[in-house]
């Protein structure tokens, strides 16, 4: 007998795990997301530029995704509940303790790297729990759990506009912080698949649905060498130009309606309207990538190339409705690509590497999360409009869909040559067991030579 962890249940106590997920993706990115609303009350309290600014959210990011292989590390080694409740505390720390108001490099500490470093370990164990627990529902149970970053960031764009107003962006982030400590009870709630004795000899049957059957005593490691795999190398690729596309709208969206003359709760909603519309896109997604029409690489090719068109064409009316559905179609398409671009990660280096190969495209990731704002931000200084960062962002976007393609191609071809060898070992193992039906063991000989048996025999 041989421990071994369950098998995903696909349901049962996986729901409570879905809606756990579901309410640390509403406390962890759904913050990150609005941090467009402090952006404006932060440049005017230092008197700094739009580029040094924008370093603060960078901060957050960067670190975010730099975390993720630790936090892929600490969850191998410990268990996703213990690295998100201490992944709650991190992140509760840094918004309470911007209530000091040191100064901006302060805030890079507080705000950038506590804060970034608990939504690491919050976010990366969640995702990591939600993909064991399902298998055939995988695509819609993690569409739902993401769903939690457009709900709450639904609900936190005017509740943050409002706090702003009664509090000061001090007092907001005081009180947002005090909100993150849920972190630790969402945490609690994330069961381990429990361990099960089985058979040393499993059954076909029992080896089939995922590689989530891992001998519990074996010493699991981070997977350094799935670098060697050329398919994840450009899917990384993809992350890093797609994340200097998707962290740089959110930023941006509510200085460029504000330049434009519109009233403070105007630009407010327009995220809330981003957030709908996300929220309806990742679950329409997750659904249509569960009904298998697509292969998830195909589906990812459309939805990044439509983002990035629409990026570029958001910012050429100045009209608060157009850009309303401008931003509404951006919302839909990037929720469609947050459904799907994570559990695509599965299907390159299948689940078994899941972990480790999520850190390390989080890590590689950060390098366009890090980057791209402030970029953007200086373009906007030099440009002196809003209108450049949403150009970079498309552009980004698009020169990503590229990698999608050649990771497609490379998955497709994998899978075709291990078909084909498949075949040509089922036809080796049909002509072998065709040869030994017309040959015994000659008894008693210890050589194991054979005779034909004769054809009266056979019969």
């Amino acid at each position: 007998m041989q421990s071994r962890r369950a098998r995903p249940p696909d349901g049962g106590y996986g729901w409570v795990v879905v809606m756990s997920a579901f309410f640390i993706m509403g406390l962890t990115t759904a913050v990150l997301k609005n941090f467009g609303i402090f952006f404006l009350d932060i440049q005017n309290h230092y008197g700094v530029p739009t580029s040094t600014t924008s370093w603060v959210t960078s901060t957050t990011i960067a670190v975010f995704h730099l975390g993720a292989p630790l936090a892929s590390v600490l969850t191998l080694q410990f268990s996703q509940r213990v690295v998100i409740i201490f992944g709650g505390l991190l992140a509760a720390s840094g918004m309470l303790l911007t209530f000091l108001d040191l100064s901006l490099p302060w805030l890079y500490l507080t705000l950038g790297v506590l804060q970034g470093m608990g939504i690491s370990f919050s976010w990366i164990p969640a995702t990591s729990m939600v993909s064991h627990y399902f298998v055939r529902w995988r695509p819609i149970a993690y569409a739902i759990a993401s769903s939690g970053e457009c709900v709450f960031a639904i609900m936190f764009s005017p509740l943050f506009q409002w706090l702003m107003e009664m509090y000061s962006w001090q007092g907001a982030l005081l009180i947002i912080g005090g909100l993150q400590l849920n972190l630790c009870v969402c945490g609690a709630l994330m069961r381990p698949l429990e361990t099960v004795q089985s058979p040393l000899q499993e059954t076909k049957g029992d080896l089939e649905g995922d590689a989530a059957l891992l001998p519990q005593k074996r010493k699991v490691i981070f997977q350094c060498s799935l670098l060697r795999k050329p398919e994840l190398c450009l899917y990384i690729l993809y992350g890093i130009f797609a994340a200097a596309g998707f962290f740089i709208p959110p930023l941006f969206l509510v200085p460029f309606a504000s330049s434009l003359g519109m009233d403070q709760y105007w630009p407010a909603s327009i995220l809330s309207v981003l957030a709908l519309a996300d929220l309806a896109g990742r679950l329409i997604c997750g659904w249509v990538a569960n009904m298998r029409l697509l292969r998830n690489l195909q589906l990812l090719t459309m939805v990044v190339t439509l983002l990035g068109v629409v990026l570029l064409l958001l910012p050429i009316s100045h009209n608060y409705w157009v850009i309303l559905v401008f931003t509404s179609l951006y919302g839909f398409l990037f929720g469609c690509l947050i459904a799907i671009h994570i559990t695509s990660i599965v299907d390159i280096v299948t689940l078994e590497g899941f972990d480790s190969a999520l850190g390390l495209f989080m890590l590689f990731r950060s390098i366009g999360g890090f980057i791209a704002p402030p970029v953007a931000g200086w373009l906007v200084d030099e440009t002196n409009d809003y209108s450049a960062a949403f150009y970079l962002s498309g552009l980004c976007l698009i020169l990503s869909a590229v990698f999608v393609v050649l990771v497609d191609w490379l998955v497709q071809r994998r899978k075709a040559a291990e078909d084909e060898g498949h075949q040509v070992i089922n036809h080796e193992d049909w002509e072998a067991g065709k040869v030994k039906s017309y040959f015994s063991p000659l008894e008693g000989n210890t050589d194991s030579e054979f005779i034909p048996i004769s054809a009266t025999d056979r019969v």
